[in-house]
């Protein structure tokens, strides 16, 4: 290598043949950002969906978080009141449910009237948000 400058070997941008820019309607990228023509991307509506969504998610969880279910286990032995944002209200156990030789059997019960308290609410909370009022097939651009 010489120090030469004449001898340099850097490349101007000149001499680079660079691809002649496509119109945007033949740019997926530029489509897919709103510049594609009618079948472009459309932020307004993805935001306005997305708000909608989050009203709905929103007031799910105030419905839910006032509810109060009821927990069951044993054939109504043992009974766990919780609210949708899981304060728990009460318990109550049936006197013929406790036997003290059996303390494992009661302890059971009361998981599993926790474990069916949780399900309630989560069910409760599932069904509570709904994309039906929602038309999520104009969100990439099709109708």
């Amino acid at each position: 290598m010489s120090n030469d400058p004449d001898h340099d070997d850097a490349i101007s941008a000149d001499a680079i043949d660079f691809p002649a820019a496509s119109p945007p309607g033949d740019d997926p990228l530029a489509a897919l950002l709103g510049g594609g023509g009618p079948g472009g991307f459309d932020f307004g509506v993805l935001m306005e969906q997305a708000g909608q969504v989050q009203a709905q998610l929103m007031a799910a969880q105030e419905a839910a978080a006032s509810t109060v279910v009821e927990g069951v286990a044993g054939g109504g032995a043992v009974r766990v009141a919780v609210t949708g944002s899981f304060e728990f209200q009460s318990v109550t156990i049936a006197p013929e449910a406790v036997d003290p030789d059996d303390v494992d059997m009661l302890q059971d019960l009361i998981l599993a009237a926790l474990r069916d308290a949780v399900d309630e609410i989560q069910g409760l909370q599932q069904g509570g948000l709904s994309l039906g009022d929602i038309d999520l097939g104009g969100l990439l651009g099709g109708s």
